[in-house]
């Protein structure tokens, strides 16, 4: 439904600056589409390079409606926090209507759907509920495991540690070295950067591994397939780690972590981090399953250090990497191309 010259205009609620704002900061740092303005409650009047210092520098309004009055030309609606429990709260209720009643058309990555709140749409105004299970779906049968090319799959120490940022660094590096490469979104923030994917927390488990293996399976002829991760095996609400696993069948993996992360960020008790190693072991371990499945190579860490200032952030990579012994790598600082090196190796 969209359209790459539409105007985005993206609100963060008040989490612009906040780890739940990923989803807007995916979109500043990665779509195609211009961005028109943000929208965050607490920081009108700032800029998108203040307070992030990535991606196009745009003005920062209080609300939908002073975006308006403003004139910013915004065309469509990004929803781009990510609330607990993916439902809409109560103050961006208005918000949205006020998108709506304006024009614009709306993107939701949410798990509450908002298209059936919106009957009466003008002509060419749409709403677009990324996280809908797709018709069709059935169980895997591990075919993903005959295929030829190369599978790599983003897995993490921690949810929203990069594991997408990375799979989009690699995927651009990869393109950019004319390799047939795909990036495979399973995220509703890469689905709406990439154009395509599946959103795998709104899949019924059942069919979670099969959808995954489709995906994989419909993208056989890439010479590299991407495979965007979610989650992590240490997280106790994570269950998208091990059907990503199981339906992509990867020949390699890529962990990625926060440079100076000791516990998880994203859990409100304390669990530890075990060494990175014993975590590549651990999902390695999972991925072969005893031997039934091919062991996958894990071709690097991709740590990220947006937290540190450049020379922290290159001194965590070289202590990570002679702490591991492994190619270690801020795929946004640094680049991509050594990650994608030691894939096509």
């Amino acid at each position: 439904m969209l359209k790459p010259d539409q105007r985005l205009v993206i609100h963060f609620s008040e989490q612009i600056n906040k780890l739940n704002g990923k989803m807007g900061h995916g979109v500043l740092r990665y779509s195609r589409n211009p961005i028109a303005c943000a929208v965050d409650f607490n920081h009108g009047g700032c800029s998108t390079h203040e307070l992030l210092g990535f991606g196009p520098d745009v003005p920062v309004m209080s609300s939908v409606a002073q975006a308006v009055d403003a004139d910013v030309g915004g065309e469509v609606l990004v929803l781009g926090m990510a609330p607990s429990g993916g439902r809409l709260p109560p103050e961006m209720v208005a918000e949205v209507d006020q998108a709506v009643t304006s024009g614009m058309s709306v993107i939701n990555g949410l798990h509450e759907q908002l298209g059936p709140r919106y009957p009466d749409l003008k002509k060419n105004q749409w709403v677009w509920d990324i996280r809908r299970e797709p018709q069709g779906l059935g169980i895997a049968w591990a075919r993903a495991a005959g295929l030829s090319n190369r599978r790599a799959l983003l897995v993490g120490t921690d949810m929203a540690v990069g594991k997408m940022t990375a799979g989009l660094e690699i995927w651009h590096a990869s393109l950019k070295r004319d390799i047939r490469a795909e990036f495979l979104a399973t995220g509703q923030i890469g689905i709406l950067i990439s154009g395509k994917g599946i959103p795998l927390d709104a899949i019924r488990v059942d069919y979670a591994c099969g959808a995954v293996e489709g995906m994989v399976v419909d993208a056989a002829d890439a010479q590299l397939a991407i495979v965007e991760g979610q989650g992590s095996i240490l997280h106790p609400g994570s269950t998208s780690t091990l059907p990503l696993i199981r339906g992509s069948c990867p020949t390699h993996l890529v962990l990625c972590h926060r440079a100076g992360m000791t516990e998880l960020d994203t859990v409100g008790v304390a669990i530890r981090v075990p060494p990175l190693n014993e975590v590549i072991a651990l999902y390695e371990d999972l991925a072969s399953a005893c031997g039934s499945f091919t062991r996958p190579m894990t071709a690097g860490i991709a740590l990220n250090t947006a937290h540190l200032d450049a020379d922290d952030a290159a001194r965590a990579v070289a202590q990570m990497q002679d702490k591991t012994g492994r190619l270690v790598v801020d795929p946004v600082r640094d680049g991509a191309g050594a990650l994608v090196d030691a894939l096509m190796r």
